[in-house]
């Protein structure tokens, strides 16, 4: 059987929650048991959208969120969706909203993307487990 997760991460980079999803979901991913072989999905939301923000600087004595959610997304093959109008609200934006809402220039990371929260409720239709963070 099949174990749907969804983090929901709602804390700014700068929080160590942050950290603990990131940690979380590295674990979750590490599980060996072929049996019940996890799913997880993620949803950015409120200051968690600073972390999809390109253009966020991190000093080098600490981990940069932004890099490392974008590698875990690669090796596992998952989606960053990030609350369209909670990255808005905090700056953060791709070509098509920018556009949209005459804003100059876009700032989105790579692989994350802007959605609706319509999007958190499809993930939560079926059987599911939602950590927040």
């Amino acid at each position: 059987m099949t174990t749907k997760t969804t983090l929901l991460i709602t804390k700014d980079p700068s929080h160590p929650l942050a950290y603990v999803a990131l940690r979380y979901a590295k674990a979750l991913l590490n599980e060996t048991d072929e049996n019940k072989k996890p799913t997880l999905q993620l949803f950015f939301y409120a200051d968690s959208a600073h972390l999809a923000n390109r253009l966020r600087w991190q000093s080098a004595d600490q981990l940069d969120l932004t890099q490392q959610w974008q590698a875990l997304a690669r090796k596992h093959e998952l989606a960053l969706p990030v609350c369209v109008s909670t990255a808005l609200s905090r700056g953060v934006s791709d070509s098509e909203n920018s556009a949209r809402h005459q804003l100059t220039g876009d700032n989105l990371a790579d692989g994350f993307t802007l959605v609706g929260l319509s999007e958190l409720a499809m993930m939560l239709q079926d059987d599911n487990r939602l950590i927040a963070f």
